[in-house]
């Protein structure tokens, strides 16, 4: 049974490759939903693991779980990669039969009324475009946060509005398309959240990169994907002084911060949307007098006072 009424539809879309180790838990937390999606389409990115049969047997159960297998290009890809694959799920639905749709991995664990809260705080503020709860690792016995930030929606678990995931055109398919997305929002009157609700906190089963070249190397991919978004030197540098004190100390801040320089030096691309480079450049600075909670507060109210003043 697939307990969703029309109000509320949703359709969650994943991209995975190579998730055998985390897919059944992930899965079986989507099953036990208050609120499952009308629709799961997953897109096996070319797995050489157990993944695809994983996949199989539940489709094979659960006929509202699609699954698109795509060719094995021989490795992860992250950025545009996982984008491409996340496309070629959305090209197999009507996203206009469905009220929300859900980027979605398949390497988390959720608390049973997860979607419930999200639906329900839609509803509740039709201003919100996107939102999510907080991932969460596991270290032992305890839960240690990831420290997302609550101006945006986790990468992880985008949920969108429909209307709204049109009308910023989608996903850029390049590093820093999960950031680019909420700053549009933003740009376009819309509320981009998470929360750290209690009943919102789930589970990213993956371990973060332990391996000093690999945090190096993932460091190095955020300070391209700031340049590309169009962030300005101060503001990453500030944001580089401010990582140097977390882990791995001093090396993760340099490696954000040269990543960035780097990109400027070699005259990489840069996101081609000067309002939107503007209208971040903007809020960006307002972040650094202010603190990012309230020039975020500022921005929502300006956006609510215009949607006041059109009606």
């Amino acid at each position: 049974m697939n307990p969703v009424s029309q109000t509320g539809r949703y359709v969650l879309i994943t991209p995975c490759r190579d998730e055998a180790q985390y897919a059944r838990r992930c899965i079986e937390s989507v099953l036990a939903q208050s609120v499952t999606p009308a629709l799961w389409v997953v897109v096996d990115d070319g797995s050489s693991d157990e993944t695809p049969a994983i996949l199989a047997e539940y489709a094979a159960k659960h006929p509202w779980i699609k699954v698109v297998r795509r060719e094995d290009r021989g490795k992860r890809a992250v950025g545009p990669g996982v984008v491409d694959a996340f496309y070629a799920g959305m090209e197999t639905i009507r996203p206009e039969d469905f009220e929300f749709l859900c980027k979605f991995d398949l390497d988390l664990d959720l608390p049973k009324k997860y979607f419930e809260i999200l639906i329900r705080r839609m509803a509740e503020n039709p201003r919100l475009g996107t939102c999510s709860g907080k991932p969460y690792f596991e270290d032992g016995d305890r839960l240690v946060s990831e420290k997302c930030g609550d101006e945006m929606s986790v990468g992880m678990t985008k949920f969108y509005r429909v209307t709204c995931f049109q009308e910023i055109g989608g996903f850029v398919r390049e590093v820093m398309w999960d950031g680019i997305d909420c700053h549009r929002c933003r740009m376009l009157g819309w509320v981009a959240c998470s929360w750290d609700d209690p009943n919102l906190r789930f589970v990213h089963l993956r371990p973060m990169g332990s391996s000093q070249k690999s945090i190096f190397t993932g460091r190095m991919r955020h300070g391209f994907g700031q340049y590309f978004m169009g962030t300005d030197l101060l503001y990453m540098s500030v944001s580089a002084v401010f990582r140097l004190a977390h882990p791995p100390l001093v090396v993760g801040g340099l490696a954000m911060w040269w990543g960035y320089v780097k990109s400027a030096l070699e005259g990489k691309p840069r996101y081609p949307d000067l309002a939107f480079r503007k209208f971040l450049n903007t809020y960006q600075h307002r972040c650094l007098l202010v603190g990012k909670s309230r020039a975020t507060a500022e921005l929502d109210a300006s956006a609510a006072e215009r949607s006041v003043k059109l009606r």
